[in-house]
């Protein structure tokens, strides 16, 4: 039995694990899909000081909490800053790092230095109070605003990602028009360290390719 714990991308909460993590579980694996700070049912937790590290707060204080070892991290997107700090800070509860579509950031990254100027433009597009990002009209009617002080922190990494043995990158093949991952997807595929994969999807691989998404956990568990 393996411990799945899902980190979702911008605006969106655990739910849009929802399906995925009902396949893991079918399989006799443990599941456990978050929402962060400030967003989806935790929305009213929301203010100007919920940056990158809350994020990574409220997944270390999971696995301390429910006394999870040997964890496959598994980060959509924006989800991929998180697991890359929380695997830098609990190494020793980290087996693997499975990034959906996601940001590898280095030390000193953030996502604001890491998008294009499409996603830059997206980022100031701003609530009223001035701590969210709007979801884009797209996005399932579930999403919420997204902390804003989340995407300019820049990370700050003691190590490297070497010191988790299996690191897992799928990468979304169909988006509508360029991909700020693709540059991400090509680097690593040339790693040998790193086992990839290119899926016929959008961005939001769990709903675009959720069968082929819930066979990579698979071989990962």
């Amino acid at each position: 039995m393996t411990t799945f714990v899902l980190i979702p991308g911008m605006c969106h909460g655990g739910w849009c694990f929802d399906e995925l993590a009902e396949g893991l579980r079918a399989h006799g694996h443990r599941a456990h899909p978050l929402t962060l700070t400030g967003l989806s049912e935790r929305g009213h937790l929301l203010h100007g000081g919920v940056n990158l590290d809350t994020h990574i707060q409220d997944v270390t204080g999971v696995l301390a909490a429910e006394n999870i070892h040997d964890a496959v991290l598994v980060g959509h997107s924006y989800g991929g800053m998180v697991i890359t700090g929380v695997a830098d800070r609990m190494p020793d509860r980290v087996n693997a790092l499975v990034y959906l579509d996601a940001m590898v950031p280095g030390d000193g990254d953030s996502c604001w230095s890491l998008v294009t100027d499409r996603e830059r433009q997206w980022y100031t597009d701003v609530t009223a109070s001035g701590y969210g990002v709007r979801p884009l009209p797209f996005f399932d009617t579930r999403a919420t605003a997204h902390p804003l002080a989340s995407l300019f922190q820049p990370i700050r990494l003691a190590g490297d990602l070497t010191q988790v043995r299996r690191r897992i990158y799928a990468y979304a093949a169909g988006w509508d028009g360029e991909s700020p991952f693709t540059s991400v997807y090509q680097r690593l595929r040339e790693d040998s360290a790193w086992t990839t994969y290119a899926l016929d999807g959008g961005h939001n691989l769990m709903r675009d390719a959720p069968l082929e998404v819930l066979k990579i956990l698979l071989d990962v568990g």
